[in-house]
């Protein structure tokens, strides 16, 4: 694994004081400070969307005549999230017939399918609200219409050439929109789409003829963090702002029970949460009820008002998140077998890994594919067998090839290769026959070879550089936590040095504790590499490494030290 410094041109702006913090907002490109306000008076505004205000016009139909109202979410935290808050809001404008409906994965799918109105029409909603999905629901939405059933569709996913017959779309990806994020979550478009109602409502003067407290969209900022977060969109500005504010409502209490019984259980406070802890605690367990049963528990978990039922829910979310892990080591050991017997070098590893086992659950073939994804450096698509009739298969990619577009090129020059399909630039979902697996793979290599170079697939480092002995501090670590959020696209700090290696030792299976020091200061700094190669490291030949790590500040009985999290190490001569 190569250590690459991100190169900053020397006349870069003067954004922040600390020259280091400077550096680095330098290389993620801000060029002003005011890309760093974080307030919510710096949002976009709601009326850059597209359709916004028939959609609003629809739901205020819908609420003075108290219609029923169904939302249609996705089956991850996303989804979740964005079915929760749609949901919460809608009752708290004074909505008495909401309701919501998540498509069970293993039965119906993505999306809103013709299936999912054969069920929604045993509640008979005048209205359905898709979240986090909608954009591809072509057959869906034209079944609802015949249903007499009005569809509202808010989404983030790239669209096709064709758009569904909706009353109206919020997307900002259609052709057209003005809303400039366009990376922005689902659960951040249905946020937007709540506020351009409420605003709606109060120069109607809805909530003074209804004697209802104007309620503040600052509630459901949690959710919109949880959920931005957890479907690793890039963080512009816009998202920034989002993440910032929930984080911060979060941190003062100011959250749902469900979200503090989720952090509770992942063994975390909520004072000192971060954009982290989200993704990789948090996020995992409410995913786990859309990847291994039904995701409704989680949109219960995260709607509940009542804090023993929210503990409730939260354990069996654990419960299930455990579940998961012990599945994905399976499926992952059997992977990592499989292409260990085809004997890949890395100049024979193709430029794209396509994988399928009858055995692997499809609620787990994303991690897998991102796991596998991490490992060789490729893009990365793992099936499983649904039927005799269909594979499921979950795609991710690696920085600078949009896998739903390579999916659509396939799909055009091989029409009926693909049953169906859809996603982001990073990742995608499909579904083909059994039988067009082979020829499906040949094509995926094939495509994929016009635009990823795969010597270039390296699994490369990008370090902000090195840090001088001074700043070895817990309150630079403190600065550096601070001076986000941090994510996809706008990524923690990243530095690297040489160190002396004082002591090295494994704990757990596979961690490399270290105890380092500083060449210039000679004093102990601790550190932890986690998921070593087992035979590099311990090395006790190793007398000085190169790192490159990430500042943490650990908390341990009731001490906190300035801590190493080290993301790749190579011994010094």
């Amino acid at each position: 694994m190569k250590i690459i410094r991100r190169t900053v041109t020397n006349n870069m702006p003067s954004i922040h004081p600390h020259p280091v913090l400077n550096r680095i907002y330098a290389a993620r490109g801000v060029e002003q400070t005011s890309d760093l306000d974080h307030q919510l008076q710096s949002l976009l505004p709601y009326h850059a969307f597209h359709d916004v205000n028939k959609a609003v016009e629809r739901l205020y139909t819908a609420l003075v005549q108290q219609q029923k109202i169904l939302i249609v979410g996705d089956f991850d935290a996303d989804g979740a999230t964005s079915s929760a808050l749609a949901v919460s809001a809608l009752k708290a404008f004074g909505a008495k017939q909401v309701e919501f409906l998540v498509p069970n994965r293993f039965e119906y799918g993505y999306g809103l399918t013709p299936g999912i109105i054969g069920i929604a029409k045993k509640w008979q909603p005048d209205v359905i609200i898709t979240v986090d999905n909608g954009i591809a629901s072509i057959d869906g939405v034209a079944a609802a219409n015949e249903a007499g059933i009005d569809v509202i569709v808010t989404d983030h996913h790239l669209p096709g050439d064709e758009l569904p017959n909706a009353c109206a779309i919020v997307n900002p990806n259609q052709v057209g929109d003005d809303f400039s994020s366009k990376s922005i979550a689902g659960v951040g478009v249905i946020f937007y789409v709540m506020s351009a109602f409420r605003r709606h409502l109060a120069n109607e003067g809805w909530f003074t003829k209804q004697s209802i407290p104007e309620p503040k969209m600052t509630r459901w900022l949690d959710l919109v963090a949880l959920g931005t977060v957890a479907d690793v969109v890039s963080l512009d500005k816009n998202n920034r702002i989002l993440v910032k504010q929930g984080l911060t409502q979060i941190r003062k209490g100011q959250c749902r029970p469900g979200l503090r019984a989720l952090v509770e259980v992942s063994g975390r406070t909520l004072a000192k949460l971060r954009e982290s802890d989200l993704g990789f605690a948090i996020a995992p367990r409410l995913n786990a009820a859309g990847r291994l049963d039904d995701m409704a528990l989680g949109i219960e978990c995260l709607l509940t008002e009542e804090e023993d039922k929210a503990r409730m829910l939260a354990s069996q979310l654990d419960e299930l998140n455990l579940e998961r892990r012990k599945i994905e080591q399976e499926m992952k050991e059997q992977a990592f077998e499989a292409l260990n017997k085809l004997s890949f070098t890395a100049d024979t590893l193709p430029s794209a890994l396509c994988l399928m086992d009858k055995t692997w659950h499809q609620g787990v073939i994303g991690i897998l594919a991102g796991r596998l994804k991490d490992s060789y450096h490729r893009p990365v698509i793992a099936f499983s067998h649904v039927s005799d009739d269909e594979l499921k298969g979950s795609a991710r990619s690696v920085s600078g090839l949009n896998i739903r577009d390579v999916l659509a090129d396939i799909d055009k020059d091989n029409p009926g290769l693909i049953a169906k399909f859809g996603g982001h630039a990073m990742a995608a979902g499909l579904s083909l026959h059994p039988d067009n697996f082979v020829t499906f793979k040949q094509c995926l290599i094939s495509e994929i070879d016009k635009y990823l170079d795969v010597s270039e697939c390296s699994g490369e480092l990008l370090s902000d550089g090195p840090l001088d002995v001074t700043d070895f501090t817990l309150q630079f670590a403190g600065l550096i936590q601070e001076s986000g959020p941090w994510g996809q696209n706008f990524p923690e700090p990243l530095f690297d040095n040489e160190f002396e290696v004082l002591d090295q030792r494994l704990v757990g299976e596979r961690h490399l504790k270290l105890t380092l020091a500083h060449s210039e200061s000679g004093e102990p700094i601790d550190a932890i590499a986690f998921n070593v190669d087992l035979k590099a490291w311990p090395n006790h030949r190793a007398r000085k490494i190169h790192a490159a790590y990430r500042l943490d500040i650990n908390e341990y009985a009731g001490r906190t030290k300035l801590q190493l999290i080290i993301s790749g190490l190579q011994a010094s001569t």
